[in-house]
């Protein structure tokens, strides 16, 4: 059994649905799993677990500047331990956007941050009209507008493939499969860097070219 961080940023709710079936997943192999959000004070620090899994959600183009806060200011240990990053986001709903490769908002993020985490996914978020306030509601259906997605104010949507949710939930769990040593079989990291120093934060020109060296 093994110590698991998820931290969660969600505004409506529908990241943290993401965090909790993490979570359960985790559970159900017998892993002491804390799902804490980003506004807890302070949220949990990555050092006390084994894995750490930041999830965060975009609102209006931006990452909760907490999650870059709390990543820069951990990079260290987040930089030496298994750690992974996941977005959730309503472009990655367009198969042209639908990879940590291709998403704006992951790019984004790690030009933003010191943290290299060794496993990045994102997942397309959820649309609900009705659950918005009459400020965000208009907001949000303007962007769609730009964007060519649905703007009809009663229109509730998710576009969250589960199966990929799963999938990584999987890799998550693999990563904390005990070894031939008995030990956390912890991915080689040389793709992001040597693990246990703080990886230098990449020129915000720059594109970042993300690899998931686990399993």
């Amino acid at each position: 059994m093994a110590r698991v961080l998820i931290l969660c940023s969600s505004t409506d709710g529908h990241t943290r649905k993401i965090c909790e079936r993490l979570r359960a997943a985790s559970q159900d192999v017998g892993h002491d799993v804390s799902l804490a959000m980003i506004e807890d004070a302070p949220p949990p620090a990555p050092r006390e677990f084994a894995l750490a899994v930041i999830g965060a959600r975009i609102r209006y183009g931006k990452t909760d500047r907490r999650v870059i806060d709390y990543a820069n200011r951990h990079a260290g240990a987040l930089n030496a331990m298994p750690s992974a990053y996941f977005s959730v986001n309503i472009v990655a709903r367009k198969p042209d956007k639908n990879s940590p490769e291709t998403n704006p908002y992951v790019n984004q993020f790690l030009r933003s941050v010191a943290w290299r985490p060794r496993l990045v996914e994102v997942f397309a978020g959820k649309l609900d009209y009705p659950r918005y306030g009459v400020c965000d509601r208009l907001i949000i259906r303007f962007i769609m507008l730009l964007t060519g997605g649905p703007t009809a104010p009663g229109t509730v949507v998710e576009f969250t493939d589960w199966q990929r949710v799963d999938a990584f939930s999987a890799r998550l769990n693999r990563a904390l499969a005990p070894g031939p040593d008995h030990g956390l079989r912890v991915a080689n990291s040389t793709a992001w860097g040597t693990p246990g120093g703080c990886v230098p934060r990449v020129p915000a020109e720059e594109h970042v070219e993300v690899r998931a060296p686990w399993p």
